[in-house]
Parts: structure tokens; C-alpha cells; sequence
């Protein structure tokens, strides 16, 4: 190689590093201004405490659930899947009286058509709900975003047979597909975990591309190219790292979007089978109880409402603060 041709290889590297390095430091400020605007957030900060707690109690119950096999329930508690002894059906809450006797603090929030108490299955179908929201959304999230990337990256007919993909899985109803992958392969909580994130990806792909399709033209990405920097460093290293603020915006608010898709699951009998507790199948059996027992109704949907809005506070919070003219 002439030398000439060389010094130029290098000033293309040095250049190319510089960018990267300059873009490494504007992303940390930028996190940084994020973090102080979520701060000052009051409904950010809203929805962060109500996933911190939602998030904390499924931890402690799974931590439970898989150590100690509901032990610390069964002791101080009630045993959250099988009938307690000696126990009354259908109790309203603590102080409140209805036909079927008066609420005592042996169980707060009183209890369900078989004499379980409702406060124990509904910390226990916590874990469900937060499962397959985060895991889920994690995994649509991941495929998506790459699908996403190489479709805008790439154009012309990769683009094209990765969105006629994408459309596909956009024509078919998000619960008429779980459901039906479900009453194909099993309705084990894997299975719906598996269904829920297949309806996640084209979101997210569509998202992510929208966003390449203009990252991919900046200054930085063509001084790769020049460089000889392979596609797959140049997608993962520049193209997805800078388009992914949208993405994380949207991940959040997929989460509430996602525990809705399984409450809704669980009410129609698919999900997580009894005696497991879930917060849609505790709305299921609370149907046919809802004039003589409307507390029993009430409980986990307020559960499903204050996870869903806690999410979507935070997912709007973070939009504001990650773009400043969404306000406008």
C-alpha cells in the first residue's frame, strides 16, 4: 500500500475512534440530564415507586416460592393454593360485614369463593404479572430491535422480506395469536411468556427501523464505512446504541401493555392454570360473586390498574425527558 494511502487508513481510524468517543461521552451526558429530569418528574416518580414495589414483592415471593415452597406463607399467612382449615368463604375486608360474616384482620382483605385468603394470592400473583411483562417485553424487545436494525440498515430486499414479516404478525389480533399458540403447544406460563413476546417484536421493529432509516445516513456511520468496519460492528456498536432512546421510551410502556395480555389470558382461562394464583384468574372467579362479594373483584383489578398506570407514568416520563418537544 502506498504511503499516502496508509495515512489516510489511519485518519479514517483516528477519526472513526474520535466519533465513537465523543458519541460515549454525549451519551453519559445525556443519561444524566434524563436522570435529573425523571427527578423532577412528580408522576415518573409516582410510577417508579409503584414498580419498585410491585417489582420487590414479586421478588420476594418467587425467592419464596422456589426456597422455601410457600413455607412463609403457609406459617404467618395462609397457604396462597389450598383451602385453609377452619377457614370462612367469600369474607369481606376487615370491619366490613356482608352475609357471609364480618372481615377480621386474620384476613385484611378477606377472602375468595373457596376460602383462601386474597391478600396472599394476590401478593403471589404478583410474580406472575411481573414475569411475563418483563420477560416478554425483554425478548420482543431484543429480537425486535435487531430485526428492526438490519431491515432499515440494510434496505432493499432484506428490507422488504423482513417487513412483510413483520406485517404478517401485525394482521393477526395480539390475543387470537397467543391463544392460538397456546392451545397448540401448552398453556404453561413458558408457552405464554413465549406468545406474549411474538406479539412484542413487530412493535418494536418498526420502531427501531424508523429510527435507522436516519441514523444510518449520519456522519459517523459513513466514516465506519469508510474505514472498513464490518455492518455487524457498525449496527450494534453505532446504529442500534444511537436509535435506542425511542425503544427504551416504548419498552416500558410494553411492559403495562404486555401484564394486560396476560390478566386478560389468565381471565379466559389460558396462562397460568389453578390452583397457581393470578391476578386475571382471581378477576375470573370473582364474576359470578360480584353482588354478594364485590371486594373480591376489586383487588386485583385495582392490583392490574396501579401496575399498568405505574408503568405508563414512568414511560411518559421518560418520553419528556428523553425528548423535551413531546411536551409541545
Amino acid at each position: 500500500m502506498p504511503v499516502s494511502d496508509s495515512t489516510a487508513a489511519v485518519g479514517d481510524s483516528a477519526h472513526t475512534g474520535g466519533v465513537a468517543d465523543a458519541d460515549e461521552r454525549s451519551a453519559v451526558s445525556r443519561t444524566s440530564q434524563v436522570v435529573r429530569q425523571l427527578r423532577r418528574n412528580s408522576a415518573s416518580r409516582v410510577g417508579l415507586y409503584v414498580i419498585g414495589l410491585v417489582t420487590l414483592v414479586a421478588l420476594v415471593t418467587t425467592i419464596d416460592a422456589d426456597l422455601f415452597d410457600y413455607q412463609f406463607a403457609a406459617t404467618f399467612w395462609y397457604h396462597p393454593e389450598n383451602d385453609p382449615a377452619g377457614s370462612t368463604i367469600l369474607l369481606p375486608p376487615v370491619g366490613i360485614e356482608n352475609s357471609f360474616g364480618t372481615g377480621t384482620w386474620a384476613h385484611p382483605l378477606g377472602t375468595d369463593h373457596r376460602g383462601r385468603d386474597v391478600l396472599v394470592r394476590l401478593v403471589y400473583g404478583t410474580r406472575i404479572a411481573v414475569q411475563v411483562g418483563l420477560i416478554a417485553t425483554g425478548i420482543g424487545m431484543t429480537i425486535g430491535t435487531v430485526v428492526g436494525a438490519v431491515s432499515g440498515y440494510y434496505g432493499g430486499w432484506v428490507d422488504d422480506v423482513l417487513q412483510r414479516f413483520v406485517e404478517s404478525l401485525y394482521a393477526i389480533p395480539f390475543l387470537i395469536l397467543v391463544i392460538a399458540i397456546m392451545s397448540a403447544f401448552g398453556r404453561e406460563l413458558g408457552i405464554a411468556i413465549i406468545g406474549v413476546s411474538i406479539t412484542t417484536i413487530p412493535v418494536f421493529t418498526r420502531l427501531i427501523r424508523s429510527q435507522v432509516l436516519s441514523v444510518r445516513e449520519m456522519e459517523y456511520v459513513e466514516a465506519a464505512k469508510a474505514a472498513g468496519v464490518r455492518d455487524r460492528h457498525i449496527i450494534f456498536r453505532h446504529i442500534i446504541p444511537n436509535s435506542f432512546a425511542p425503544v427504551l421510551v416504548q419498552s416500558t410502556l410494553q411492559v403495562g401493555v404486555n401484564i394486560l395480555i396476560v390478566a386478560s389470558l389468565s381471565f379466559l382461562g389460558f396462562g397460568v392454570q389453578p390452583p397457581t394464583p393470578s391476578w386475571g384468574q382471581m378477576l375470573a372467579h370473582s364474576r359470578q360473586y360480584m353482588i354478594v362479594n364485590p371486594w373480591f373483584s376489586l383487588w386485583p383489578g385495582l392490583a392490574i390498574l396501579a401496575t399498568v398506570v405505574g408503568f405508563n407514568l414512568l414511560g411518559d416520563g421518560l418520553r419528556d425527558a428523553i425528548d423535551p418537544r413531546s411536551n409541545d
